[in-house]
């Protein structure tokens, strides 16, 4: 006869913040720039560059712009703040604008999922060693929705009326 025997693992307990994203249909958030991680062009932004230009220029006034193209502006941004991992946003889509209306759509689908900044540098430093430059101050510009952002990991992480625990809640709610 065969004894089949089972280990006990033990369980790992680790605390993550869970959060539910209440978006409306035409919103959508995520991180435009990460804190210490280099791009594909070899720049490193460092915690607080993006300080004194959020003082100077509130979200509205940073545009939200379609693969950089001036030409091109999809809506507003209503939220930009640094935080622990980098350049987090929240902007509004112009849904008036058919254009607009399919990059909506291609974000929802997951085909369009990049943010790329658009910046002067103030402040910055070379590693010696690395060749990587350190962003110590940036002026920010604009902030746009792409296909292929230079720094990987950057991108939309949630959109409204997509995320499915918010949508199913929002759901429950209704049937209360």
């Amino acid at each position: 006869m065969t004894t089949i025997t089972y280990a006990r693992r033990r369980l790992a307990h680790a605390s993550a913040p869970a959060r539910l994203v209440n978006l409306g249909r035409d919103e959508f958030e995520g991180y435009a720039s990460l804190f210490g991680k280099p791009d594909g062009a070899g720049d490193v932004v460092a915690p607080g560059a993006f300080a004194a230009s959020l003082r100077k220029r509130p979200p509205e006034q940073v545009r939200m712009l379609y693969q950089h193209f001036a030409h091109e502006p999809l809506g507003v941004w209503e939220t930009i703040r640094e935080d622990s991992r980098g350049l987090y946003v929240r902007g509004r889509l112009t849904l008036d604008v058919p254009r607009v209306r399919d990059v909506r759509e291609l974000i929802a689908d997951g085909a369009l999922d990049g943010l790329s900044i658009g910046f002067r540098t103030v402040r910055a430093k070379r590693d010696a060693k690395t060749g990587m430059r350190e962003l110590l101050e940036i002026e920010l510009w604009e902030i746009s929705v792409v296909t292929f952002p230079l720094l990987k990991g950057s991108g939309v992480t949630a959109i409204g009326e997509k995320s499915t625990p918010a949508r199913d809640l929002k759901r429950a709610g209704q049937r209360i």
